[in-house]
């Protein structure tokens, strides 16, 4: 999970803005183009998105229109444009602020703390999920294996989190898949497969013979402790 995804083309300022949130224990990454973030954006959880507008190709306010298509996490434009027009359709796109270039970098993080804290809530305590070398902080919503974060989609960590959270217990292929796809969506039911298959190959010793992920024929699966709680 990355907390923050900057789309920037801007080297020097994306690198700046990298190293002060990092230096705040975010999880960053950095895209020099609009292409690029939405790449990423697809493929990997994202928690907050800074966007500049005038990106090369796909400029920010598509950029802003296709992550609004899909998913509500907070934005904040970054521009040089200071006309009121610009300011407005970015915020009619779904932007959650608008920030004009160049800016103070004290201000950009308390701006970015401040929507964390209003999207994700304001508990600071860390809700850890463990078994063995495996670790859940889902106030981070990471995933660590021996300490080294696994890169994850949206969908494998919130499977993950279930199974943890009901280990021991055989769950039905039909409830896992209603509790994380939910009944209007149009996957069908055989990607719930092929998402323990990646979760296995990620968390497993040997994904082939899983002793984490079991599978219970004809039922669904269940999770197994490496570790007595």
């Amino acid at each position: 999970m990355t907390d923050i995804l900057i789309i920037e083309d801007n080297l020097e300022l994306g690198t700046l803005l990298c190293d002060f949130l990092k230096r705040d224990g975010y999880i960053v990454y950095h895209a020099k183009s609009g292409e690029e973030g939405i790449r990423y954006f697809q493929s990997s959880p994202v928690r907050l998105v800074l966007l500049d507008i005038m990106l090369p190709h796909l400029d920010g306010f598509g950029v802003c229109r296709l992550i609004r298509e899909k998913e509500n996490i907070p934005i904040i434009i970054m521009s040089a444009k200071v006309d009121k027009e610009d300011q407005l359709a970015g915020l009619e796109l779904g932007a959650d602020d608008y920030i004009e270039k160049p800016f103070d970098i004290d201000i950009m993080l308390a701006k970015v703390k401040g929507l964390m804290r209003r999207s994700y809530g304001t508990d600071t305590k860390q809700e850890l999920l463990r078994d063995g070398d495996l670790e859940i902080n889902k106030t981070a919503m990471t995933v660590t294996k021996n300490g080294i974060l696994l890169t994850m989609t949206k969908k494998e960590y919130e499977l993950l989190v279930l199974f943890l959270e009901n280990g021991g217990k055989t769950l039905q292929k039909e409830w896992v898949f209603q509790k994380i796809w939910g009944s209007d969506s149009f996957s069908e039911p055989s990607t719930l497969t092929v998402h323990i298959n990646k979760l296995r190959e990620k968390i497993e010793e040997n994904p082939k013979k899983a002793k984490r992920i079991l599978t219970v024929w004809g039922v669904g699966y269940k999770y197994c402790y490496t570790e007595v709680l």
